[in-house]
């Protein structure tokens, strides 16, 4: 049975993509079964995977609509052992078509019911949002990972993330987990990266993952390419943290 993992965090450039795409490839790499689902309507993690996102006919909103299974929407990707439900700019228009619909919370979690039989890991790409869309990953989830930009800001809007995953608990989903809140953006030559590591690691001690993910140029020219880290270079320091942060996730599944 798979495990569903959302990568959620309603603020946006914080990293969560560019996790979602990484976590699927590194988990791939470590021979696990991914599919990554792109609930984005800006479908980052379906181009950052090489698929033209022009010519997506089926994908994570026809799942919503039940209209189409997530085995008709399922794509190749160049990330090996990793499946892909691409996002579509038709995505947008998913939170109003959904409003009138009875368990409209659901319908993720109902679509995903045979895919858990297939995959080790399900990873869910949230939009940047706390809405419908952000709503039915969370609801289908097991878990969920936070990743926080090592600036400023970064625990600003975390505790009303966290309000919304208590009451996501509380209502639809009693068995979601947190997996883990991930530092990313670090760069340990900045005095406030590592005032924010400290900040965080204080705040939330257990629920920080020890893996940090560090700035990296590496990181940010991959998706333009098409690929993942792992397969744009296997030897940068983004590689090495998500393959860090993959084993680190099926260390703590396994126990």
């Amino acid at each position: 049975m798979g495990k569903i993992i959302a990568i959620a965090n309603q603020k946006g450039g914080v990293g969560k993509t560019t996790t979602s795409v990484n976590l699927a490839a590194s988990l791939g790499v470590l021979e696990k079964k991914v599919l990554l689902i792109d609930a984005d309507p800006q479908a980052n993690a379906t181009s950052g995977l090489g698929i033209d996102v022009e010519t997506v006919e089926i994908g994570t909103y026809q799942i919503l609509e039940h209209t189409a299974t997530p085995t008709e929407a399922v794509l190749k990707c160049t990330a090996p052992n990793v499946d892909v439900i691409p996002a579509h700019i038709d995505l947008v228009a998913i939170e109003i078509e959904l409003v009138d619909k009875e368990n409209r919370e659901y319908m993720l979690k109902k679509a995903l019911e045979t895919a858990k039989e297939e995959y080790d890991y399900i990873i869910i790409d949230c939009a940047p949002s706390l809405g419908l869309l952000t709503l039915n990953a969370l609801t289908a989830a097991d878990s969920v990972v936070i990743p926080i930009q090592c600036e400023y800001f970064a625990l600003e809007g975390l505790g009303k993330l966290l309000n919304t995953i208590k009451s996501i608990q509380k209502i639809h989903n009693p068995d979601l987990d947190i997996e883990g809140l991930l530092l990313t953006m670090y760069d340990s030559r900045l005095r406030l990266s590592n005032q924010v590591v400290e900040e965080v690691q204080k705040h939330f001690n257990d629920m920080v993952f020890d893996t940090v993910i560090q700035r990296n140029v590496k990181l940010s020219e991959a998706p333009s390419f098409g690929e993942s880290i792992i397969n744009y270079d296997a030897t940068s320091k983004g590689a090495v943290n998500y393959i860090h942060l993959a084993q680190e996730i099926i260390k703590k599944n396994s126990k």
